[in-house]
């Protein structure tokens, strides 16, 4: 039986987890938009690689989780096996790329958000901003889970209220920046993002259920093992291979190589909370809050560039949080349902 605290001490995690990743990946994406627009020394070159920032923080968060798990979790005996990995490991690798990737034919905010630079398919804005979609139907699909209708009303809630901020904000002072602007290209990558991200989302999820000791730290090791092996040979191990000259640039413009690995060490503390999150509540609650993170960066950005929010900007904004309000209430209602059958057994 749970104590009288149990539903406090979960909320707290979940309010810890929320801070976590909100606090590691807003910055992490002011460091990503910076490497894939800045010029850098004296010969004023950007830095054209961007998939080798993948490689990057799959190497750093190897190691951190291989740390952790020998500094606070006994060695990690219990958890899923590493080899349980490998498919999510695939898409975790790919999904990514293409998210970087995207971000030379389209702006940050642009990916994060789908935000249009004139018109483009409404379909486009909706495909990314509603990640936590996706995420369900996969797990419905490939891994049998169900939902309620609530929770599919709160996803749609949180989405419809991105989606239409989206629309509702044009501004295109960052794509002046852009290596080689083509929309087109970036939002069709950004599609691919989201689809292999719902695959991942929900091999996850069959993974904790069917290992349920399985730590945050277990599942950061497990993926980014395999994303690096992946990424090895993609970078290393191909023919035209991009992994050379990326880490010669990095030498002659120590200033990236600092930015990059700035974005990395995010990156790791970003992974340590979103395994949590998705260890103790789930993979729909973590997109939840990684797609709601998106929407607070590119608020703060709208607010820090000086360009104020219109009030159907704003009713998006209430849009969001009232999904995420009526999320929250349908979890602590499950807590206490599942707290008054655990007295009455």
């Amino acid at each position: 039986m749970q104590s009288p605290s149990a539903g406090l001490r979960r909320v707290l995690l979940l309010a810890f987890c929320v801070t976590g990743i909100w606090a590691a990946y807003i910055y992490q994406g002011v460091l990503q938009e910076t490497v894939s627009t800045r010029r850098f020394g004296s010969d004023n070159k950007r830095f054209e690689h961007l998939a080798f920032l993948n490689l990057a923080q799959n190497v750093v968060c190897l190691i951190w989780s291989f740390l952790m798990i020998k500094i606070w979790s006994n060695g990690g005996n219990g958890g899923a096996p590493w080899w349980s990995y490998w498919s999510a490991g695939i898409t975790n690798t790919i999904g990514p790329a293409m998210g970087i990737e995207a971000l030379k034919y389209i702006s940050y905010p642009a990916q994060e958000s789908s935000i249009l630079h004139g018109p483009s398919p409404f379909s486009l804005v909706l495909a990314k901003s509603s990640k936590m979609i996706p995420v369900m139907l996969m797990g419905t699909l490939v891994y049998g889970i169900r939902y309620t209708f609530p929770e599919y009303l709160c996803t749609l809630l949180v989405a419809g209220g991105v989606s239409c901020f989206a629309l509702l904000k044009t501004s295109s002072k960052t794509i002046r920046k852009l290596a080689r602007p083509n929309a087109p290209l970036g939002y069709a990558l950004c599609f691919l993002n989201l689809a292999f991200d719902g695959f991942t989302n929900a091999t996850q999820d069959s993974i904790t259920a069917r290992y349920p000791k399985t730590s945050a730290w277990n599942i950061m090791l497990g993926m980014n093992l395999w994303g690096t092996i992946y990424n090895v040979i993609f970078m290393f191990g191909l023919p035209n291979a991009m992994g050379y000259d990326a880490i010669q640039f990095c030498k002659s413009h120590p200033e990236a190589a600092w930015d990059i690995l700035l974005y990395c060490l995010c990156g790791a503390v970003g992974q340590n909370f979103i395994f949590l999150t998705i260890s103790r509540f789930g993979s729909l609650t973590n997109t939840t809050i990684t797609t709601t993170r998106k929407f607070v960066s590119i608020v703060v950005s709208s607010v820090l560039s000086g360009n104020p929010l219109s009030k159907k900007q704003w009713g998006s904004v209430a849009m969001v949080f009232s999904g995420l309000s009526y999320q929250i209430y349908l979890k602590s209602k499950k807590l206490q349902r599942m707290q008054k059958k655990r007295k009455s057994a």
